[in-house]
């Protein structure tokens, strides 16, 4: 069984209770992961902000060119 944390309700929700327009964050596989999505959600933020400033300190890796991508 799938959990989702409804972000509205604030509620963690099941595939049999989960409203199809509703804002919810997951599948999760338990309620416990489910209930503890912003916070799961808060850290992966910023340890990705780490990694970041950590990446842009080093400097962009040599030979690396921005405008080669596409908008």
């Amino acid at each position: 069984m799938a959990y989702w944390f409804n972000i509205d309700t604030k509620q963690v929700e099941t595939d049999e209770t989960r409203s199809p327009s509703s804002n919810t964050m997951g599948p999760y596989d338990s309620y416990a992961d489910a209930s503890r999505a912003l916070e799961h959600a808060r850290e992966n933020t910023e340890q990705w902000d780490t990694e970041d400033r950590e990446w842009n300190e080093r400097g962009a890796a040599p030979g690396w060119d921005d405008s080669d991508l596409e908008d």
